[in-house]
């Protein structure tokens, strides 16, 4: 099938209306009608994501964050990045990305990230019009957790060495959780002022960490690549989409890259 199909349904399930204006989202690379017949999905497009792309013979990815954050300078392939680019191109790669528009989206990014750290009675943290959408989530546990007890799970949920905890006490007894996939350190007043006992979220701060503290709040940060959540479930979607709509695709999967950058010694 043609690669605006897919594209047609992504954007329908996360519109574009619910990205951040200055969100790069959309078609990074390609023809959009380009047939299209084995898919990946990547939480992040790096030149060994896009090499096992090329090795599985892949020739659409959908990728969670946008590829292209800053415009190239020029197109010298020596530099890593455009290189990345002229693979793509050289091997018929369609590169799609939904970002901010998949975490704001019902059922999205944070709604699959509510439902891995066990809330319920889930509602957007800070909700658009319709209720349903917005940004980040809020929910409670079942039963009351210490913040050191909740910690723990979250780093075994994640599968990281360690999570920074922002807390006075680890002992203090938390229920009512909000969430926020990425770097979510500006939304911590309004997780506050939601009721929330605690907020987990990324890439938090050292002197918004200090405003915290004074505020007597939790955070639970688990590094950025908690969002590899999300590769798992897009193949899921794509397999919904393919069987209702019968397309004909031969196959999709995720990739079994870890993208994070960083490494806990």
């Amino acid at each position: 099938m043609q690669a605006d199909k897919l594209i047609a349904q992504i954007a329908a399930y996360a519109p574009k209306e619910l990205a951040w204006e200055k969100d790069p989202i959309g078609l990074q690379l390609g023809d959009a009608k380009q047939e299209i017949h084995r898919i990946m999905t990547t939480l992040d497009v790096r030149p060994e994501v896009v090499q096992e792309a090329i090795d599985k013979d892949v020739d659409f990815i959908f990728a969670h964050h946008p590829m292209i954050f800053k415009p190239a300078k020029n197109l010298d392939l020596s530099v890593p990045q455009n290189k990345m680019y002229a693979d793509l191109i050289k091997h018929n790669i369609v590169v799609y990305a939904a970002h901010t528009n998949l975490d704001a989206a019902k059922g999205g990014m944070n709604d699959w990230l509510s439902e891995a750290l066990k809330l319920q009675n889930v509602t957007p943290l800070i909700p658009n019009a319709d209720g349903q959408t917005g940004l980040g989530r809020i929910g409670t546990l079942v039963q009351p957790q210490t913040v050191a007890e909740y910690a723990a799970f979250i780093r075994n949920l994640f599968q990281v060495k360690a999570v920074r905890v922002i807390a006075k006490d680890l002992k203090r007894p938390i229920q009512r959780i909000a969430v926020l996939g990425g770097d979510g350190g500006d939304e911590y007043p309004a997780a506050l002022a939601a009721g929330a006992d605690a907020y987990v979220t990324a890439d938090f701060y050292y002197h918004t960490a200090h405003d915290v503290l004074a505020d007597d709040f939790v955070v639970i940060d688990p590094d950025h690549h908690m969002e590899a959540i999300a590769k798992d479930k897009m193949v899921s979607l794509i397999k919904k989409w393919q069987q209702e709509n019968h397309w004909d695709i031969d196959d999709v999967f995720s990739s079994t890259i870890n993208t994070d950058p960083y490494t806990y010694i």
